[in-house]
């Protein structure tokens, strides 16, 4: 019999939301955010984990086991996957993060990431499902009609109505301008025309109808520069004709969210926002995402290091004959398992933080504060995406380490952490492009983002090893700053390395300075203490690579 994870100890996630940067402002911002008090947030957070303990962990297994299957044209997902939504949708856990207008719960962005962390916890793949609803629901709300709003936005708070995020393309992914899906004006509107891959429940048998956004050219195909617009695409009107099923992916992991190939035929679609600012326009879900796929990381982080925790106190080998000790005594194996924890505790830090930014740049009633929340938000996001794809991998290779041959076997959940958790760095753009990103938007096209991090992280780490890493950080911007081109690519990589180290370790220089006296705060203390006591030795290597130049790669030759 698989085993189980550990009871979900809400302890450490509640004390973090409370203490996270600027949560205190952030309950003050909306009036729905006003009722959640400390007894709120709590009560909150325990019936989300007595859903995943009940619900999702049992799914997940058998989600991980059959998965998703193509029958007659169709995606029928995984059994228990249909009562698992329905009792989802009963309580209102599709609804927490819409707006209020629309059917919504408009929770604050911070305690929505916290339940999703849990639930992702316990079944990843049913997570999968309600993030493209919310981004759909972001787009619809900041870029359509008034009246596509009202038929749209309540059917996806209710969970009545699916959605998709439609952008790659076969030898498009990243490389949008590559598109080849075409738009075609028409008298009652626009027909859509091409295929779309990779498409997180593309379809399924939870909801009775999907609304799919699709990226689509919108020029006559003479374009230099082609002209991409956004649209919808809705089942309920375009039908099964419209809108085909070509393939499920099969997958190394997250067996039970079914990743589509789609074709659309002459699909009739609803033209969203400006012609020609679709790209532009996806922006808007672009915080939302990249969170997400942050607390997709950190939930499975999470899991395999409460199982290597689990399993190293019980877990006997070593000592005198005939009295074997825990593996847990043993050094190397408590310094394993302080990576591991270190990893989830600050990662969630990170990510609630980042969250509560968010909320300040959208809703902050000084013009100038929401600004530099907006510039910290831009700089983080990449460091986030990155650092919760790496952690999850990373806790679950770790993981299997400490179960030793057990945790390679299934009849623990690490090694399907392991599967699951591989794709993270691939979602939203690989780590790679992250890495790019990071460098050329937010510290050669512009540095303020940079800039406020600096000056915040040193406000809390002054007098801490961080102190060092942030100079380090700063000095190897300055360098990349002035490089050539080949020379920033080369180091893109390792600086991301670097920022990510340092933002952790501001992280960690909070939980020091700033937490309290009990028991989960304690927890969280000793972790930022082992991050702050390793962060020199990494930060000069990571600074040393990022300052080296294309020179190694130059090797590469011998390759070509």
């Amino acid at each position: 019999m698989r085993a189980h994870l550990p009871h979900f100890d809400l302890s450490q996630s509640a004390e973090q939301l409370r203490a996270s940067f600027r949560f205190d402002e952030v309950v003050r911002l909306r009036e729905s955010y006003a009722v959640l008090d400390e007894g709120t947030i709590v009560a909150i957070l325990e019936q989300a984990a007595a859903f995943a303990t009940d619900t999702l962990e049992p799914l997940n297994r058998a989600m991980d086991a059959q998965g998703a299957q193509l029958r007659g044209g169709r995606v029928h997902t995984a059994p228990g996957h249909r009562e698992a939504w329905a009792a989802f949708v009963a309580n209102g856990w599709s609804s927490i993060d819409h707006e209020a207008g629309y059917g919504g719960q408009q929770l604050p962005l911070p305690l929505c990431l916290a339940v999703q962390e849990i639930f992702d916890r316990a079944c990843p793949a049913f997570g999968m499902l309600p993030v493209p609803q919310r981004s759909a629901a972001r787009l619809i709300a900041a870029f359509a009609a008034p009246d596509v709003k009202q038929a749209l936005l309540p059917a996806l708070a209710s969970g009545e109505l699916g959605a998709t995020i439609c952008i790659s393309e076969a030898g498009a992914g990243s490389d949008v301008l590559q598109m080849r899906t075409r738009a075609r004006a028409a008298p009652d509107g626009w027909r859509i025309s091409g295929e779309k891959c990779w498409i997180s429940y593309g379809d399924h048998d939870l909801t009775d109808a999907i609304v799919h956004c699709v990226l689509a050219r919108s020029d006559d195909g003479t374009a230099t520069r082609p002209e991409i617009s956004l649209f919808l695409v809705d089942t309920r009107v375009a039908g099964q004709d419209g809108v085909q099923v070509l393939r499920i992916e099969d997958k190394l992991g997250l067996h039970g969210s079914p990743t589509c190939t789609l074709a659309f035929d002459e699909a009739p679609a609803t033209l969203i926002g400006e012609r020609g600012r679709g790209l532009a326009q996806m922006f808007v879900m672009i915080t939302q995402m990249r969170l997400a796929v942050s607390a997709m990381g950190l939930g499975i982080a999470c899991s395999a290091s409460d199982v290597a925790l689990s399993y190293a106190r019980e877990r006997r080998q070593g000592g005198k004959p005939g009295d074997p000790q825990p593996i847990v005594a043993h050094a190397d194996v408590r310094r394993q398992l302080l990576e591991l924890t270190a990893h989830t505790q600050l990662l969630r830090g990170l990510m609630l933080n980042i969250a509560n930014l968010a909320e300040l740049a959208a809703h902050s009633e000084d013009p100038a504060d929401r600004e530099r929340c907006a510039a910290l938000v831009q700089w983080f996001l990449p460091i986030a995406k990155t650092f919760g794809a790496d952690c999850a991998f990373a806790n679950a290779s770790g993981a299997i380490q400490v179960l030793g041959g057990a945790g390679y076997t299934a009849e623990w959940p690490v090694e399907q952490a392991l599967r699951d958790a591989r794709v993270l760095s691939v979602f939203e753009g690989t780590s790679g492009i992250q890495a790019i990103d990071l460098l050329q938007r937010r510290v050669i096209r512009d540095d303020a983002g940079l800039q406020a991090f600096l000056a915040v992280a040193r406000a809390d780490g002054a007098e801490t090893p961080l102190a060092r890493c942030l100079d380090l950080l700063e000095g190897a911007a300055s360098t990349l700053k002035a490089a050539d081109p080949a020379d920033q690519d080369a180091g893109a990589a390792a600086f991301l390395d670097l920022a990510m180290l340092a933002s952790a370790g501001w992280i960690a220089a909070r939980f020091v300075a700033q937490l309290g006296d009990h028991e989960a705060s304690a927890r969280m203390r000793a972790a930022g203490r082992y991050w702050l006591d390793r962060i020199e030795g990494r930060a000069v290597l990571h600074h040393a690579e990022a300052v080296q130049g294309a020179g190694p790669i130059a090797h590469f030759a011998a390759f070509a």
